[in-house]
């Protein structure tokens, strides 16, 4: 019973293979997958393939790496996506959103005004956030206080201990995929051994950031479950141990996920 908290299902690269991809997910024990959307060119595709696929819920939100080209017309997009769509039981937060420092090219004081509009109508629509942070982890951190956004989860994990308990003391859990799968991950590796347990997501972020076993290849949700054994092997807990706490921690972190784990129950 294992929930991938960050995926891109969407994508062009799964298009020949999407159902086929989802099923074999879904036999390996893959209950749940969020969905991000980047941009609003893509609201609409992550919402259908919610409504399509059982077990599958998505984020709407502009992602710092499309921020460049966009005008103020995406950000009225997504509010107005929000407006439409809120009282959807699928749409579980606002995602995929933050800062990328590690584009050199980016201009970071839009990509900080685009985040900070985001947070924004995270506060005015009641949805916890999705966030994508490579280079900025502070700055990130000090809008969340600044809104007072408590919950959430930050993708994709791979800050200092004492970034990852200021996220922590925020109330948003920290996201972990493939990365901690190569044996000279040694950082993440030990975040995600040495952190609280109750802290934790799982995710593949696919087609994107595959194991080691796929390396440089495409990424898939089928491949959560070995993800989690390696989890599991870090921190000495059985897959039933690992999976339960992984629910307990994704549904705290996105709430609305508890909507599609308990029609998926009936």
């Amino acid at each position: 019973m294992l929930i991938d908290t960050h995926t891109h299902f969407d994508s062009p690269k799964f298009a020949q293979t999407r159902a086929d991809d989802w099923a074999r997910a879904q036999s390996g024990g893959v209950v749940a997958q969020v969905v991000a959307s980047v941009a609003p060119f893509n609201f609409n595709t992550v919402r259908d393939l919610a409504h399509v696929h059982a077990g599958t819920t998505y984020a709407l939100g502009i992602h710092p790496m499309f921020v460049d080209p966009l005008g103020d017309d995406a950000l009225d997009a997504l509010r107005a996506a929000l407006v439409a769509h809120i009282d959807d039981p699928k749409l579980v937060a606002i995602g995929e959103i933050g800062l990328d420092g590690f584009i050199k090219h980016s201009d970071m004081a839009k990509q900080i005004r685009f985040y900070r509009a985001q947070l924004q109508l995270a506060r005015e629509f009641g949805l916890p956030v999705i966030l994508h942070v490579r280079h900025a982890q502070d700055t990130v951190i000090k809008y969340l206080r600044q809104y007072s956004i408590n919950q959430g989860i930050a993708h994709a994990f791979n800050g200092s201990f004492s970034q990852a308990n200021a996220y922590i003391k925020q109330g948003f859990k920290l996201g972990f995929g493939g990365m901690l799968t190569f044996d000279k991950a040694n950082q993440i590796r030990r975040l995600a051994r040495e952190l609280p347990i109750e802290a934790l997501v799982l995710e593949t972020d696919a087609p994107d950031m595959p194991p080691s076993w796929a390396y440089q290849q495409l990424n898939y949700s089928h491949y959560l479950p070995r993800i989690a054994q390696a989890l599991c092997e870090l921190r000495g807990l059985t897959m039933p141990e690992l999976a339960g706490q992984m629910r307990l921690n994704s549904v705290a972190a996105l709430p609305k996920l508890q909507l599609t784990l308990d029609e998926l129950s009936r």
